[in-house]
C-alpha cells in the first residue's frame, strides 16, 4: 500500500510514510466575520475526508483547523455594523460551526482560535528578531523577506507580485510583511507584547496555532489554491525562517467559480454555505465536490448541484435493491482511486458503478467514507414502523396500489423503505 499526494511546494507527487504514522495535518481555517461560503467548506471537506481515509488505511492521524479571529476585516466589518470586533468574531465563529457540522464529516481534533494562540505567536515574532530575520519599526514587527533567499519557492511568485503586500512607511524592503501591528485607533482589541501594544499579523498566527498543535514538524498543510500566496509563503518563511521544519508537503484545492470567476467575497459572487445547505442539502454537496479532483477549479450552478442532488437520491435508492449482479470493481479498485492524490471523481464513478450492480454493502462502505453512508438500522419511530408493517401487509395480500400509497406516505415524512429477505428496512433520508 502506497498512499501519493500532490506537493505544491516541489510540483511533483510525494509518498506517505507507510503506517501508522502518525501524520499530522494542518488546514487553513477561515477568517470569521460572515457566514462562510460554499468555496471556503472546499478545503474543510477534503481535509475531514483526508482524515478519514487516512484512518481507515491504519494511519494515526491529528487534524488541526485553525479559526483566524484576529484579522483587519473583522475590524472594519465590525466596525460597519457598529459593534465590538471581539463579538462579531464570536458570532461567525459560531455560524461557522453551525454551518460546517451540517455536513455530517464531524469535527477536526483541534481547532485553536487566534485569541488563544498570542502568547505562542509573541515568542515566534521575538526568536525571528533575535535571529535577525524580524525588525521593530514603530509599533510594528516586520519579517525580512531579504534575509529567506527560498522565498517564493512555494507560490512561483515573482518579484513584482511580491511588492507593496502591505502598507508600512518604516519597512526596510516593499516585499517585508507585518508580525506584529501596534494598536490603532479604529481597533478595539489588543495584547500585550515586547513592543507595546497590538495584535498580530495574519501569517504568523498560522505557524503558530500549527507548531503549538502539531509540532515544529509535521506532513501536510492544506488549503485554498488562493492562500498559497502571501499567506502560505509567508506561514513557511517565518516558521523555517525560526529554525522549525514546519509543514513537508502542500495540498492546495482549486476554487469553486461561479461562471468563470473564483468566488469570493471581494466579488461579491458567494453563496454562504448555510444557503447552499438549505436549497440542496449536505449529501447533494458532498457529491458535488467529490465530482472534480480536488486540485481542479469546480462549478457552482443550478445545473451542478442538480446532478449532485440526483446522484445522492441514486445512490439512496440503491439500498431498495435485494439481488445484485458482478460488478467489474473491488474495494481495492476504491483504494487505489484515493491512494493516488485522493481521486475522488474516480472513486465516484465506482461508487456508480456498485449501485448499478446492486452491490450494497461495498457501496454503504465506500460511501461511509464520504459521510454519505445510509443508516440502516436507525430505529423508525413507531408511527413510521407501523406503516411500514402495513405496507409488508399490503405486498402479502398483493394490493400492490396501498403497498405504493404507503411508500409515498413513508416518503413524505422522510423515510424510505427497504424490501430485504427478512421483511422491510427503513432508511432515513437525510440532506
Amino acid at each position: 500500500m502506497t498512499i501519493r499526494i500532490h506537493d505544491s511546494y516541489s510540483r511533483g507527487t510525494v509518498e506517505l510514510p507507510p503506517p501508522p504514522g502518525p501524520i499530522g495535518m494542518y488546514f487553513c481555517g477561515p477568517t470569521v466575520y460572515q457566514r462562510i461560503h460554499i468555496g471556503n467548506a472546499r478545503p474543510f471537506v477534503l481535509s475531514m475526508w483526508l482524515r478519514r481515509w487516512l484512518a481507515l488505511r491504519g494511519y494515526r492521524v491529528t487534524l488541526a483547523e485553525n479559526v483566524t479571529d484576529i484579522n483587519d476585516k473583522i475590524y472594519d466589518a465590525a466596525r460597519a455594523q457598529g459593534i465590538d470586533s471581539a463579538e462579531l468574531a464570536r458570532r461567525a465563529t459560531a455560524w461557522y460551526l453551525e454551518d460546517t457540522s451540517a455536513l455530517g464529516l464531524g469535527r477536526p481534533d483541534a481547532e485553536p482560535l487566534a485569541t488563544q494562540t498570542v502568547g505562542e505567536i509573541v515568542a515566534l515574532t521575538a526568536d525571528l528578531i533575535a535571529r535577525g530575520l524580524a525588525y521593530q519599526a514603530g509599533g510594528d514587527v516586520y519579517f525580512r523577506v531579504a534575509r529567506f533567499p527560498e522565498y517564493g519557492r512555494l507560490s512561483g511568485a515573482q518579484l513584482d507580485a511580491m511588492v507593496a503586500q502591505e502598507p508600512g512607511d518604516l519597512k526596510e524592503d516593499a516585499r517585508d510583511f507585518a508580525l506584529w501591528k501596534g494598536t490603532k485607533p479604529q481597533e478595539d482589541t489588543s495584547w500585550d507584547s515586547p513592543w507595546g501594544r497590538g495584535r498580530p499579523g495574519w501569517h504568523i498566527e498560522c505557524s503558530a496555532m500549527a507548531e503549538k498543535h502539531l509540532g515544529p514538524s509535521f506532513h501536510i498543510h492544506g488549503g485554498g489554491l488562493d492562500l498559497r500566496f502571501p499567506h502560505h509563503e509567508n506561514e513557511l518563511a517565518q516558521s523555517r525562517g525560526a529554525g522549525r521544519e514546519f509543514a513537508r508537503w502542500w495540498m492546495h484545492n482549486g476554487m469553486i467559480e461561479m461562471g468563470t470567476e473564483k468566488m469570493s467575497k471581494s466579488l461579491g459572487n458567494i453563496v454562504s454555505l448555510r444557503e447552499a445547505l438549505d436549497r440542496w442539502g449536505r449529501e447533494a454537496i458532498l457529491v458535488f465536490l467529490m465530482s472534480a479532483h480536488y486540485r481542479s477549479p469546480v462549478e457552482y450552478s443550478e445545473t451542478t448541484l442538480a446532478a449532485a442532488r440526483t446522484q445522492a437520491e441514486d445512490f439512496r435508492r440503491a439500498f431498495r435493491v435485494a439481488s445484485a449482479r458482478p460488478s467489474a470493481y473491488t474495494w481495492e479498485h476504491l483504494a487505489a482511486a484515493l491512494d493516488d492524490d485522493f481521486d475522488t471523481p474516480r472513486a465516484l464513478a465506482i461508487l456508480h458503478d456498485w449501485r448499478a450492480a446492486g452491490q450494497v454493502d461495498l457501496l454503504a462502505r465506500g460511501l461511509d467514507v464520504f459521510g454519505l453512508a445510509v443508516n440502516q438500522d436507525g430505529e423508525a419511530p413507531g408511527d413510521v414502523q407501523q406503516l411500514a408493517e402495513a405496507r409488508q401487509a399490503a405486498r402479502a395480500r398483493r394490493d400492490y396500489a396501498e403497498a405504493d400509497r404507503l411508500r409515498a406516505e413513508l416518503d413524505r415524512l422522510g423515510w424510505e423503505v427497504q424490501d430485504v429477505a427478512a421483511g422491510f428496512r427503513l432508511i432515513p433520508r437525510t440532506g
